[in-house]
């Protein structure tokens, strides 16, 4: 087994009603991959960084067992930053700060390493990066992930279509999914997304859970409701490496293993937002995340007996 990631290495700079950051180690590829190294033996990277970026960093991702040779180091450049401030209700937040640098003209080189990759998942990228690293792997991985947001429906629509109909899942939030499909209702939505390519899609509605939909069924999983949420910052990009991580190490892809999936996806992400960036995704146990798992079974199970 293998797991291909790309995506975004980051440096954040945050501010929530809690607190505030300097620069710290963010982007989607660092959460995916950390969420992942809690299920799979070992992922490999695709992205781009500076020459500011710390060696640090990197010997962090490759202690999570995170292969770090498709990392290019642009020597003379800047690491991709953003910073952003979060308003109380922590759903809405202002981007203060977006600086592509080396992310501006990132041109993905998948390692011949790499080529036996089984699981890929595509973090939120411009849609032509996400296509070409898809074309440069020689066999199709048995599951292709994607995540993509809403700045690529406004300018890129075209590309966004082609690379969608390639996937087999599509991770998006519902805002996302009613902006892509023209409909406000999510069934509706789903129904319309679905028709675009992917056999599988997953709403993510934040603090209000996520949904998991083929053509044929829905599942509905919660988010654990949580005394203190630090800072939101990467709790999809979290989500998305339970999700993939779990189904990597299971090797299943039959819908109730992908409900399970989506169950695990939502644990990572609750650990993500009870700390700012990255500081709670380092150091879990296994035990950690199978006690966060039993939570959620305890949140929704339940005995009914209908009567007739």
């Amino acid at each position: 087994m293998s797991l291909l990631i790309v995506g975004t290495v980051a440096f954040d700079a945050l501010e929530t009603p809690f607190g505030k950051t300097d620069k710290i180690l963010g982007g989607a590829a660092t959460y995916i991959g950390l969420s992942a190294s809690y299920f799979t033996k070992k992922s490999n990277l695709v992205s781009v960084v500076g020459g500011d970026f710390p060696q640090e960093n990197i010997d962090l991702l490759n202690k999570h067992n995170i292969n770090t040779k498709g990392l290019q180091i642009k020597a003379d450049g800047k690491t991709f930053f953003w910073s952003g401030k979060y308003h109380t209700d922590m759903n809405t937040r202002d981007s203060l700060v977006t600086e592509l640098n080396v992310l501006a003209d990132f041109d993905p080189i998948v390692p011949d390493e790499y080529q036996d990759c089984e699981f890929l998942m595509l973090g939120n990228l411009v849609p032509t990066v996400q296509m070409k690293v898809l074309n440069q792997l020689k066999t199709r991985p048995k599951l292709v992930v994607m995540d993509t947001m809403n700045f690529w429906m406004d300018v890129d629509m075209e590309n966004l279509l082609k690379t969608i109909a390639k996937v087999d899942v599509l991770t998006i939030n519902d805002s996302e999914a009613r902006q892509l499909s023209g409909e406000y209702s999510l069934q509706k939505a789903a129904k319309k997304i679905l028709a675009m390519g992917p056999n599988y899609l997953i709403i993510k509605k934040g603090e209000h859970g996520a949904l998991l939909f083929n053509k044929d069924q829905v599942f509905f999983a919660p988010a654990l409701p949580l005394e203190e949420v630090f800072d939101p910052t990467g709790a999809g990009d979290t989500f998305a490496g339970g999700f993939i991580g779990y189904l990597a190490e299971t090797r299943d892809l039959s819908f109730e293993n992908m409900k399970r999936a989506v169950i695990y996806g939502s644990a990572m992400a609750s650990f993500c937002v009870e700390k700012f960036g990255t500081e709670r995704l380092i150091g879990l146990s296994r035990e950690d995340v199978e006690t966060r798992i039993q939570q959620f079974v305890d949140l929704v199970q339940v005995d009914i007996s209908l009567v007739y």
